[in-house]
């Protein structure tokens, strides 16, 4: 069974705001935008202001010349999609799994589940009445294949029903193709070629399509495929929406309590229970949420992050005691809820150095934590590494709480030094021929006779981000009569058209 909301944007917003469907403000001529490069553009448009001549993806502009006095409200796709996760899970009464159809749809699997309702007929009417007791717009249909069912939603008449033993072919023949849900581009295409309705699809060869659409790999750019799967051809994965729910433990306590030492007494009493739930699951928090319940009703809330996920009460309390100073208790608190909003998997494992340190307060994330409720979340910073072959461009810093960037690759490094310089700095080098290596150096007014060489390792210059006169270098790593190790390179070859002589950096050292 397929659901599509066609306004559910609009009847988010009107339900957010009190309004009943026609009534009220929601008979005011309406439109939600969007910010734009080019300006604020029409997301959603309420009946009234489709009446006024709105339309979606029109500028605002626009809409305001066709009605001066239209109503704005912004435009909120996040809110929209959690308010369709919900619905997934709240739509499972007709099914045993659905799945979301983004932006304003879901699927539900019915299959030997419309017995239990007296037939397909009155499952989608107790679905229609469901969704018009919610005050939400809905189009349903029913259908062999996830791709038929959409198309009878959004193309067919509402609450369409195509049988098992029913000739899909010929049903949905009169359909635009616009029901196969392809890409705009593609779309436009098949109407230049003359193809409007499915049912003309029929009438050219399948070598023909595949030889126009051949590079098209995506499922909504490839007409052929999105018609097998309508058909039932070729099966169509679809991902089911699983509920997660969050661990949480609470207090409620027979008197209220006003002393810190008391409140920190029931946090480690709730941080216990925490590890002990999120042990069970095999996970470990990265975000937990701590509700004191007021007696005068009022709720106070604080929150932690983490930078690596645990389960370790005392790690938790010691976060939290940070977080609790200050906390106006009022005339007591009468429970305390602690919720992690943000879990990982997190499996038990022996211990070994790093929970041993976390277990004296010496954990590099544990110091990481400390530092982020302390300093605050933007203070804090970590490397991590970059694809570049340039040294100095090979790490980044980000947020600890951001996932480190995905790979672009592995780059096989020579040994690199250490320590690198903040800038390379120049070295007077005397050598045998221009392109040898060095025989001996001054740098910071000393004199390094070079005992042993190694290399060199030539890397060339970004020349997608610098200028066409770059010029590569040759890495040298280098050890002088004492022992110390040095890593030198050249700047540009004799001769190259680049530049003067070749001039000598000093870049890192080693041990």
């Amino acid at each position: 069974m397929s659901i599509w909301l066609a306004q559910l944007a609009v009847d988010r917003w009107r339900l957010s705001n009190g309004f009943t469907r026609g009534g009220g403000a929601d008979a005011a001529p309406t439109v939600l935008i969007a910010e734009t490069a080019h300006g604020p553009r029409i997301a959603a448009v309420n009946h009234a202001g489709r009446e006024a001549g709105a339309r979606s993806s029109m500028m605002l502009a626009d809409a305001r010349a066709l009605c001066p006095g239209i109503k704005v409200a912004p435009f909120d796709p996040a809110g929209d999609l959690a308010l369709l996760e919900k619905l997934a899970l709240w739509a499972r009464r007709w099914g045993p799994w659905s799945a979301l159809d983004p932006p304003d749809g879901l699927i539900v699997d019915i299959t030997a589940v419309a017995h239990l309702f007296g037939g397909e007929r009155r499952l989608i009417a107790d679905a229609m009445a469901a969704f018009a007791a919610r005050d939400l717009s809905a189009r349903l249909a029913i259908a062999p294949t996830a791709g038929a069912a959409w198309a009878l939603a959004h193309y067919g008449p509402d609450g369409a029903i195509l049988g098992p033993d029913d000739d899909a072919a010929m049903h949905l023949a009169e359909l635009p193709v616009a029901a196969l849900r392809l890409d705009p581009d593609v779309l436009t295409v098949l109407r230049r070629l003359g193809l409007k309705r499915l049912g003309d699809l029929d009438g050219v060869g399948r070598d023909a399509l595949q030889r126009r659409f051949r590079n098209r790999k995506s499922p909504s750019a490839n007409p052929l495929l999105r018609m097998d799967q309508l058909l039932g051809r070729v099966p169509e994965p679809l991902l089911p929406v699983v509920a997660q729910h969050a661990p949480l433990v609470e207090r409620r306590l027979m008197e209220p309590i006003r002393h810190r030492d008391l409140l920190d007494q029931v946090l480690r009493d709730l941080a216990a229970d925490m590890a002990r739930e999120l042990e069970g699951r095999g996970q470990g928090a990265r975000r937990l949420e701590l509700a004191l319940w007021r007696v005068d009703g009022e709720v106070i809330i604080r929150a932690i992050e983490l930078s690596a996920a645990t389960r370790d009460p005392a790690h938790i309390c010691r976060l939290f005691a940070a977080r609790l100073d200050g906390v106006d208790a009022g005339f007591g608190i009468e429970l305390l809820r602690l919720r992690a909003s943000w879990i990982e998997p997190l499996a038990l494992a022996q211990r070994d150095i790093e929970s041993a340190a976390e277990a004296h307060g010496t954990s590099l994330s544990t110091c990481i934590d400390r530092l982020m409720v302390r300093l605050g979340a933007g203070a804090v910073r970590r490397p991590v590494p970059y694809t570049s072959h340039l040294p100095e461009r090979a790490q980044r810093w980000q947020l600890p709480l951001q996932p480190e960037p995905a790979s672009q690759g592995e780059l096989a490094f020579h040994q690199r030094p250490l320590k690198l310089l903040d800038r390379p700095e120049a070295i007077a080098v005397l050598y045998a021929t221009p392109d040898g290596y060095p025989r001996a150096f001054r740098w910071r007014g000393t004199v390094c006779e070079v005992a042993r060489v190694e290399g060199p390792e030539r890397i060339a210059p970004e020349w997608w981000r610098e200028r066409s006169n770059a010029r590569l270098r040759d890495y040298y790593r280098i050890e002088d009569e004492r022992g110390r190790r040095y890593w030198i390179y050249r700047h540009g070859l004799a001769g190259d058209g680049r530049g003067d002589l070749p001039l000598w950096y000093l870049h890192g050292l080693y041990g």
